[in-house]
């Protein structure tokens, strides 16, 4: 496939992440011309200044990993994260009160995604779909479609499971074509990162983004 790099948003995330490595993630991202970064919030300053002269989106995330906190916190990390330089917000969705089934996902994605429209920034809503089944998906899709977020994101990373091509497959049955779906969690392979765009991902997430474009670009070579 043409233009693998332009689904690929390069990921640190580990509790560890320093500067070196923000460093090295920087000049990855500029190699190989991935679509985007994805940072802490405490980097993104940083790195919207190393990459203001780039065609490479710097995304962080919000609520993150667990999504448990008040959405007046989401809310306002997510302004903090625009007035710092973020283009795009991978935002953790309160799985505990989908859990519980209240109605308040819906009233805070909402509110999320109007803080994002108002500055014209993206907004990624990771549902954690590890811990949903079948019927829970699909309602989850359903109320990210009603309060209108722009992606759909599978997974942090920190779950038992990541991402999975079945999932996204029934994601993108259950979603309107206008919303995007980001696949994350355990893709290191060019394989994995093939698989989950032929099963309608828009978008990859991973820590490989080197290795999957340094085995892409090794199979472009022509055959003795």
């Amino acid at each position: 496939m043409k233009n693998l790099h332009r689904y690929i948003e390069h990921t640190v995330l580990h509790p560890t992440t320093d500067e070196k490595v923000i460093g090295k993630l920087i000049a990855e991202a500029i190699n190989f011309r991935f679509r985007g970064v994805v940072v802490p919030p405490f980097w993104v300053k940083k790195v919207k200044r190393e990459l203001a002269a780039e065609d490479i989106q710097v995304v962080t995330v919000i609520g993150f990993p667990f999504g448990y906190g008040m959405s007046q916190t989401k809310v306002f990390e997510a302004r903090q994260a625009i007035r710092d330089g973020a283009d795009e917000l991978d935002v953790v969705w309160s799985l505990t009160a989908f859990k519980s089934g209240m109605n308040w996902p819906k009233i805070e994605l909402a509110q999320l995604a109007e803080c994002c429209h108002e500055e014209e920034r993206f907004l990624k809503v990771i549902l954690e779909t590890a811990y949903l089944d079948e019927s829970e998906l699909r309602s989850a899709c359903n109320i990210c479609r009603d309060a209108g977020v722009d992606f759909v994101k599978t997974s942090t990373g920190f779950a038992p499971e990541g991402a999975k091509p079945e999932i996204v497959r029934q994601m993108r049955e259950y979603l309107p074509s206008q919303v995007g779906i980001k696949a994350s969690g355990g893709i290191r392979t060019l394989d994995q990162a093939l698989t989950m765009i032929s099963s309608g991902a828009d978008r990859i997430g991973t820590s490989s983004g080197p290795a999957i474009m340094e085995a892409y670009l090794e199979d472009q070579l022509p055959s003795d």
